[in-house]
């Protein structure tokens, strides 16, 4: 008989983001909400 163990062990870490990445992240985030906005009142729900 053959036992097989195999042990795993996974780190989850916050990842600190740089000035530049999170003005990046905001700035898609507002053209993604007014591309959303657009596309809702160029299809309004009838």
């Amino acid at each position: 008989m053959t036992l097989n163990i195999f042990f795993l062990s996974i780190t989850i870490k916050k990842r600190k983001i740089s000035l530049q990445e999170a003005q990046h992240q905001e700035m898609v985030e507002r053209l993604y909400e007014q591309n959303k906005d657009r596309h809702i009142s160029m299809h309004p729900f009838i």
